[in-house]
């Protein structure tokens, strides 16, 4: 890998540069912990201070100088002083020599890692800070004793001393782009920054660590799958910074690291308090309130990975299962505290209750969390879960991109589903696993077969929103709104059933240009999640693209932004729920293009892209957005051979989102230079869609047309008169049909383009 580069820290940059060649001559020192950047802005400083006004030296302290006098300073004082000096004597000469060699020039002087210094250095360092024309900046690390006379450069006034924080998220993004030369998803980078705490220089040991079968390069864009590797150089690292442990501190360690947070009215239970307060006082663990509850964490993510790897076999069960007594004996009265038992009780091989597996993995899967959430439910299956475990299992399979293993799973436990409840949902989960995740069409007309024989009026109504959603996906709307009414107006449907069907027309109304119904519908589902979250999850994949569908055709970007950033988006990034983070990522993208932020757009296209390269609910929404982002662009080659893969990677199925890959071959052939052949494919399209009542998306067609200098172009069946109707024409009508402000304003500009 190359050197890093110098990413993000402007503000602390010209902090320091204006602190070195400022009119104040004041001078600058910052601290911070081991590997924070403090040394590689203190370079980057030097590097721009103009070389004609300024004599600049720059020193570096170390542990094997600090016990020689002068040691720390010997790359720039003369190798030879003057025999017979007194110490203040030699000081006074020291800083003659710099002036000397300054001949007149502003002196900088900068010193890394100050606190090595050896005392006569120090002491030369905050007599030069107190001379004319003279500025000195320098770093510390934290938790270090210093010296005294440089502690009395901030306490005299002569210079500031700012802490310097770790990297926020988008400078560790940034830095992660520009070492690897391609961008990073959103998911690997924010594992990575909460893993290094925003140290640069844990970043880089993480990355370079990193096996090359778990680092992985897929649309041009880094994606990171594996656990921490703590390489040789890594473990040194992170063993400086824990220091000696004793074995009561170490017993804390260790409980945290496999319990955080944990209660620390627990943690109390479990060992002596005062070796709590000890780690407490080294800075090895943190104490933080958390509602009613005061939390234990260790003070560094990667303290965790240490200790959980260094500690042997038998211990870590014996502590895992020590955990689970301890949250047991207190009521595990807390929302998480049954899946927090389950894992210990797993982990610690003494998981024995299938029901506590089976009640965890839907927690898991409710929060989104599909790797942790499929873990517990194939040991629910191992611990005799029976059909209840298969179908959960099956249908996590299904959102971990495996649908021929959910297939499998559910033929195999298909003799148990013999009860109407049962067979329901067996034949539900069966027919979304077949429709979508393996593009199986007829699917539609297999679940209907099977719904008519039915008898019950709760089961049959489940079947039939399945069935209403994937017709809306094949674009039987007409059915599917029957369907879906159906569903609604039947008393004894059940929450998800209703709330499923609802999200059928709520995306049906968004597609239509009905805004308001659509919004009120998605309002109604949002307010049910409580009751349907449990029952069923992925619902919210549903709902999220009924919202998108909504908010793209109406222009509102605010509301994207707001979509992307609440708590599912965070839910399905920390639980590799790729449906969900793939979908938002469309979403981000479309924002970003449509607020002309070309760059943003094409890389989070291509996050998209990478996020669901094994999975083809989306893969052709995405690439189709990637088309869009490279023709803004005026990248016809790039928005060519995005279009061709939105071909390749569109699912028969999901004939419902047809309307934004057209209009992305529409722009990908007006960037190709082929203007008329756009407007033509366009104008086409505008006619399907009038023909299919998909006036949201027209509206946004015709605007394109507009775009393309083509208000005047007639569209539409022929009239009364005759005649067609112009682009501009109904676009006018359209905004009198359409709600929002969007539609009035795109009408206004057709009717100043003709």
């Amino acid at each position: 890998m190359s050197r890093w580069d110098f990413v993000g820290r402007r503000a602390e940059l010209d902090h320091l540069l204006v602190a070195a060649t400022g009119a104040a001559e004041r001078g600058l020192f910052l601290s911070g912990s081991a590997g924070v950047g403090k040394s590689r802005l203190l370079r980057e400083a030097l590097a721009a201070v103009p070389a004609d006004g300024h004599a600049v030296w720059s020193v570096s302290a170390s542990a094997t100088t600090a016990a020689l006098p002068f040691g720390g300073m010997v790359q720039v004082l003369p190798a030879e002083p003057p025999q017979r000096l007194s110490p203040a004597g030699v000081l006074r000469w020291a800083v003659g020599q710099l002036q000397q060699q300054a001949a007149g020039r502003r002196i900088v002087l900068a010193v890394d890692d100050a606190h090595l210094l050896d005392p006569p250095s120090a002491a030369l360092v905050h007599l030069v800070a107190r001379a004319e024309n003279t500025t000195v900046i320098g770093t510390l690390r934290d938790g270090e004793q210093l010296p005294l006379p440089i502690r009395a450069l901030w306490t005299d006034g002569l210079v500031d001393h700012v802490e310097l924080a770790p990297l926020g998220r988008s400078d560790t993004v940034g830095l992660l782009a520009a070492i690897l030369g391609g961008p990073v998803d959103a998911g690997s980078a924010d594992r990575l920054w909460r893993l290094s705490g925003g140290n640069p220089l844990l970043l880089r040991e993480l990355v370079m660590a990193a096996p090359a079968d778990e680092l992985t390069r897929t649309y041009g864009v880094w994606r990171w799958t594996g656990r921490p590797a703590l390489a040789p150089s890594l473990t040194d690292l992170i063993d400086t910074r824990i220091g000696r442990l004793t074995p009561g501190v170490r017993a804390v360690l260790e409980l945290v690291a496999f319990g955080e947070p944990l209660g620390l009215h627990l943690l109390d239970q479990a060992v002596e308090p005062a070796d709590v307060e000890t780690a407490e006082e080294r800075g090895l663990i943190a104490v933080e309130h958390n509602d009613r509850r005061i939390d234990v964490r260790l003070a560094h993510p990667l303290y965790g990975e240490m200790m959980r790897r260094r500690c042997p076999v038998s211990r870590t069960r014996r502590l895992q299962a020590r955990l689970a007594e301890l949250l047991e004996a207190v009521g595990a009265r807390r929302r998480d505290d049954l899946l927090r038992v389950a894992v210990w009780r797993l982990d610690s091989g003494t998981a024995q209750d299938p029901a506590l597996l089976l009640g965890a993995a839907a927690q898991a899967f409710a929060r989104y969390d599909v790797p942790l959430a499929t873990r517990l439910a194939r040991a629910a299956l191992d611990a005799d879960g029976g059909f209840d475990a298969a179908e959960l299992l099956a249908t996590l399979l299904m959102f971990a991109d495996r649908p021929e293993e959910a297939i499998a799973m559910l033929d195999s436990v298909a003799p148990d589903a013999t009860e109407q409840v049962r067979c329901v949902r067996w034949l539900t989960v069966r027919g979304m696993v077949s429709y979508w995740g393996l593009s199986r069409e007829s699917t539609v007309d297999e679940i209907a077969a099977r719904g008519a024989e039915l008898t019950d009026a709760t089961d049959r109504a489940r079947v039939r929103a399945f069935e209403a959603i994937m017709r809306l996906h094949r674009l039987d709307t007409a059915r599917a709104v029957r369907l879906a009414q159906a569903v609604l107006d039947r008393p004894a449907a059940g929450v998800a059933a209703r709330e499923l069907a609802r999200c059928t027309l709520a995306h049906l109304q968004a597609a239509q240009g009905q805004f308001a119904r659509s919004g009120a519908a998605i309002e109604q589902v949002q307010a049910e999640a409580a009751r349907w979250r449990g029952d069923m999850p992925y619902l919210q994949l549903a709902l999220e693209l009924a919202r998108g569908t909504r908010l793209a055709l109406a222009g509102d970007l605010a509301g994207i932004d707001a979509i992307v950033a609440d708590e599912f988006a965070d839910l399905a990034g920390a639980g590799d729920f790729r449906l969900g983070t793939g979908y938002l990522a469309i979403l981000r993208a479309y924002a970003a293009r449509l607020r002309g932020s070309s760059g943003t757009a094409l890389k989070t296209a291509l996050e998209a892209c990478a996020v669901l390269a094994t999975s083809r609910v989306y893969a052709g929404l995405a690439h189709a957005e990637r088309a869009q982002a490279a023709a803004l662009r005026a990248d016809a080659a790039l928005a060519a051979e995005a279009m061709a893969e939105a071909d390749r990677t569109h699912a028969p199925g999901m004939a419902v989102l047809y309307p934004w890959l057209e209009q992305a071959r529409g722009a990908v052939l007006a960037v190709c230079g082929e203007p008329a052949g756009a407007t033509k494919h366009l104008a086409a399209l505008a006619d399907r869609l009038r023909d299919d009542g998909l006036t949201g998306h027209e509206m946004l067609v015709l605007h394109d047309l507009v775009r393309l200098d083509a208000a005047a172009t007639p569209v539409g069946p022929t009239c009364t008169d005759g005649g067609r109707r112009t682009v501009a024409q109904r676009l006018a009508e359209l905004s009198e049909r359409v709600d929002g402000p969007l539609p009035p304003l795109l009408a206004r500009y057709a009717r100043a383009a003709v």
